[in-house]
Formats: structure tokens, sequence, C-alpha cells
């Protein structure tokens, strides 16, 4: 059952303006997007990336495609720009959809950014790069970042914390983590699990032949792997935990 109510109190503003006294057309042209679950139309990456802004050169959709870090990638394909998605996307890969979304709001480079979860599905490599560009596209403009990876959001001027619906935590990243609270509990177990996460990359002596160096068997029974150390182990140990 949907219930109505007049608005007797209060408002909301977007940059000083009263959203009852915008049109949905205007607002929606002022919000670029970049949602976790990338919508992609059955087209070409081109077409995909320019729905941002129409009116965009080529130049300046390959600009904000090599912000949004898959340039490259794209044109290693055999049609480059003019490659086809497919349906919703299908052809490419979470991560490659989500910069195509990334690449779209670029190019669109609006006054209000709204980024929902949008570097969820990258690498952390490729995600420090796409932050960047993400960086310098927000400058001077409105941003809301709604996020669970914590690194995407320490350089936010508020952060909003939430617990089952409910704002439990409120202020800058330093002011959050000297007050120790839940923000700064979930900032200490993702830090700890990245740096696992590195331990465990650096351990093999050889990435590219794992298995030069066989598991020896102990007397026991039990396997133990040169290409691993104690500490790899332990850490692997907590990241799994989390």
């Amino acid at each position: 059952m949907f219930r109505f109510y007049d608005v007797t109190g209060g408002r909301i503003l977007i940059d000083g303006q009263d959203i009852r006294d915008v049109t949905q057309t205007s607002l929606r042209a002022a919000i670029g997007m970049v949602p976790q679950d990338t919508v992609l139309f059955n087209d070409t990456i081109r077409y995909n990336i320019r729905y941002g802004r129409w009116d965009a050169t080529d130049a300046e959709v390959e600009e904000a495609a090599r912000l949004a870090q898959i340039d490259k990638f794209i044109r290693l394909a055999p049609k480059g720009y003019e490659t086809e998605v497919g349906e919703r996307g299908l052809k490419l890969s979470g991560g490659e959809k989500q910069r195509v979304a990334i690449a779209r709001t670029i190019l669109k480079a609006p006054p209000i950014l709204v980024l929902d979860e949008a570097t969820s599905a990258l690498d952390s490599h490729t995600e420090r790069d796409i932050q960047d560009a993400l960086d310098r596209v927000a400058r001077n403009r409105t941003t809301l970042v709604i996020a669970h990876r914590l690194s995407t959001i320490v350089g936010a001027d508020e952060i909003l914390v939430l617990d089952k619906g409910v704002i439990v935590e409120r202020g800058a990243h330093n002011q959050l983590l000297a007050h120790g609270g839940l923000y700064a509990s979930m900032w200490n177990r993702q830090r700890e699990a990245q740096m696992a996460r590195e331990i465990l990359e650096g351990t093999g002596e050889d990435a590219a032949a794992p298995n030069r160096n066989p598991p020896s068997v102990e007397g026991d029974g039990s396997v133990q792997n040169p290409n691993t150390t104690p500490e790899a182990e332990q850490a692997f140990a907590a990241a799994e935990a989390e």
C-alpha cells in the first residue's frame, strides 16, 4: 500500500535550490551517476560512452575513456571503439562495464556526481588510477559517494556512517579515526585485509611458474609449500576470516 503525504514543513535544497522549484528533466541533466550495476545499451562502446553527452566529439569520448583507464583495452579490440558490447554489456567484464560508466560520467562532467560503489568491480591498482580521475572530475562539484571500500572516501569533506539505516557517526576521515568507533573499526579491518593481500601477492619467488618448487610432504603426511611464508599464511587466514 502506498501512502502520500503533503509536505507542510522543511526543505530539500540542491546547490541552494528547493527541489520543488526544479523540473525532473533539469535535475537529471545536472546529475551524473556511476552505479554499481552499470546499464549499457546493445550498441558500440563509443555510443555507450557518448550517452553521457551526445554532442561530444570523438576526441572527447576517447579522452574520457583514457581517464577511465579503458582506452587501451578498447584499442586492443578488433573494431576498437566500434566494438559491440552486447545486450546489457554481456561481452564486457564487470570491471570493463564499470569503467565505461565512469567514462560516460567523466564526459558528461555534471555539477552533481553520485558514485554508488563506483569502483567495486575493480582491482586495487586500477582503482587507485581511476580514483585520481574521479577526484579531478569531482573538483568544484557536489559529490555524493556511497561506498563500503573506505579507501575511496578518505578525502570527503564529511562522512556519514550508517548502521542499520541510522546515522551513527559523522565527520572527516581523521576525526572518525580519532573517535575510535565503528568507522575506525571498519578502516582497520580493511587495512589488515589489504596488507594480507599484498603479502600473498609477493610470496611467490616466480609468479609465472608457481609449481617450480613443488610442495614437500612431511613425515606426518602434512604438505609444506615452499612458495609461502608463515607471515603470508597468517595474513591469508586473517583475510579469510574477514
